[in-house]
């Protein structure tokens, strides 16, 4: 399944990122829609859920994210909801780890 989340801020590390596989963090930015993919080996097999996916949250909480391989590109989002078909586009899809 897929979750797409509003981004409501993120740290200025992440537009410092200039890394070739890291590049992708100079492009978030508040406000954009992403879409965030759980799949194995991050989903819990007991749960089939991933940590993080918001299951609880209604769309006004706002929930943490910290990017993998610089911990200081973080930020906050809110769920805006689940798909459980993923149609994620190319641009602004992230998986969780």
């Amino acid at each position: 399944y897929c979750v797409e989340f509003r981004t409501e801020s993120l740290s200025h590390h992440c537009a410092l990122e200039n890394r070739p596989h890291a590049r992708w963090m100079q492009y978030l930015r508040e406000g954009h829609t992403v879409c965030v993919a759980c799949q194995p080996p991050a989903m819990n097999t007991n749960t089939q859920r991933c940590a993080g996916d918001g299951h609880n949250a209604d769309g006004g909480k706002i929930l943490h994210w910290e990017a993998i391989g610089n911990s200081q590109c973080q930020g906050t989002w809110k769920k805006i909801r689940q798909l459980e078909q993923c149609s994620c586009p190319l641009v602004h899809s992230f998986i969780f780890t």
